[in-house]
């Protein structure tokens, strides 16, 4: 087993990704840039090396300055959390290329399934239902033949793409030329690639994606589900296990499908295949995320495996040591993500000085965060300031335990999502369990009026 392993992100995982490591007494370097240096992160590892300034780019994605942290602290491996250089094939060989294991999936299987045309050939290939659609598309003429084969509405895609990046729809002909164009020139500027392919544009899917493990000796199961329909501009908000659109026999159905595509792509370590669900119960792949994902707190609160210890033990050369058939699902968890943003005022962003946080506790309630009062949040990075995850004996009692979580959460001198998040969950439609990917698309005025009646009373 490893001794020491560098930590190569911020923030809350990185912090998260420390905590399994003092459990394996695996000793654990963290990385920061100079706006990071008294982040949480920093002072709970063992050991901290600055590795730039406090821009991204000049930090946290500076590969030759995250090799120097590797090799001047005697690192054995690298774990490179979500985000910044995660699921970047190129960084994952330099890791290994330098002496260090990579704590993820194989270079070549992150650099397929990065490319969403590639993943979405290797699925269909593997026999995992796609959505009807096309490979890369060269020309808008190209796109408009498509289009008349597939029919509206289409979807124009970036092949580099993620977060909503470089997505445009097309509801008819007459714009389709111009999405076509749109998606290619954001697909070029977010990720320097302007290859885009089309998709059967599904109205009101649900978001339901499927958690798999797998080592290096062909073992692979699957966690079951989570349903991360609620979601802003792609951008997932809300996320809960299991999905409340999702039996027994589907969950069988949905997990197949994805140990398939594991196996096809000779896939270790944890990954996410991400699927759309029609309400009329047919699922399709949309992408595999081929690191660990921001919202996995839900499936270790109702599976009880941790994920990012699965990791390790896989990256060290070991089997798994349980089976699908020990794989047992308990009651619900719900994580909602506290972004230091005002939805009253469309999302708008937020840094600054945290005045007093206090972090919501009791039965059943999990916290992942970096914040502590007199933290200061920068302005350089993503404004995710925790995680609140819950877990209840069924959704019902999920549901009134977020609600208790969140009202007890104190987070002052930033704006939070927090208002937000009560709103959803007062809401019939996601009570009922029946929100789609368009839930805020559709209810949004009316999210938005909850949030300003709820305010007047608080203020009274």
């Amino acid at each position: 087993m490893f001794k020491k392993i560098l930590v190569c992100n911020r923030g809350e995982i990185a912090l998260r990704i420390m905590r399994t490591c003092k459990e394996m007494n695996i000793e654990c370097v963290a990385v920061h840039s100079a706006a990071d240096r008294h982040s949480l992160h920093v002072k709970y590892a063992d050991e901290s090396v600055c590795v730039g300034k406090a821009t991204s780019a000049e930090s946290y994605l500076k590969v030759p300055n995250l090799i120097a942290a590797a090799e001047i602290t005697g690192a054995e491996a690298v774990h490179p959390g979500y985000g910044f250089l995660a699921e970047n094939a190129d960084f994952a060989e330099t890791v290994r290329e330098n002496g260090f294991v990579w704590i993820g999936p194989e270079p070549e299987t992150i650099r397929n399934m990065g490319d969403k045309a590639s993943a979405r050939a290797t699925a269909a290939a593997a026999g995992v239902p796609t959505i009807p659609g096309t490979g890369l598309l060269a020309t808008a003429a190209a796109a408009e033949k498509a289009a008349l084969r597939i029919g509206y509405p289409v979807l124009l895609k970036a092949t580099a793409g993620g977060g909503g990046k470089g997505m445009r729809l097309a509801t008819e002909a007459a714009g389709l030329s111009r999405a076509y164009a749109t998606a290619r020139g954001e697909a070029k500027a977010a990720f320097g690639d302007d290859g885009v392919y089309m998709e059967k544009y599904l109205a009101r899917p649900r978001h339901v994606e499927i958690q798999v493990l797998a080592d290096a000796h062909g073992n692979v199961v699957h966690l079951g589900e989570r349903d991360c329909s609620v979601q802003r501009r792609h951008q997932k908000l809300i996320e809960e296990a299991p999905s409340p659109a999702v039996d027994a026999d589907l969950r069988e159905r949905m997990g197949t499908a994805a140990i398939k595509l594991a196996r096809a792509v000779r896939y270790r370590s944890a990954g996410t295949v991400e699927f759309l669900l029609d309400p009329d119960g047919s699922f399709y792949f949309m992408e595999m995320n081929t690191r660990i994902q921001v919202e996995h707190p839900v499936t270790e609160m109702v599976t009880g495996v941790d994920l990012i210890r699965e990791q390790i033990l896989a990256a060290a050369g070991r089997p798994l040591d349980f089976t699908q058939a020990d794989v047992r699902f308990n009651g619900c968890a719900l994580e909602c993500r506290i972004n230091a943003e005002d939805p009253v005022r469309g999302f708008l962003p937020g840094a600054g000085q945290v005045v007093d946080f206090h972090a919501p506790g009791g039965l059943g309630v999990r916290v992942d965060s970096h914040l502590y009062t007199g933290y200061t949040v920068p302005p350089y990075y993503d404004s995710l300031l925790a995680k609140i995850i819950v877990h209840g004996r069924d959704r019902t009692e999920a549901i009134a335990r977020m609600v208790r979580a969140l009202e007890e959460s104190v987070f002052e001198g930033l704006p939070t999502s927090i208002p937000f998040h009560l709103a959803v969950l007062a809401h019939s439609e996601f009570r009922d369990g029946r929100a789609t990917t368009s839930f805020l698309e559709e209810h949004g005025a009316q999210l938005l009026e909850a949030m300003h009646v709820r305010a007047k009373t608080e203020q009274a």
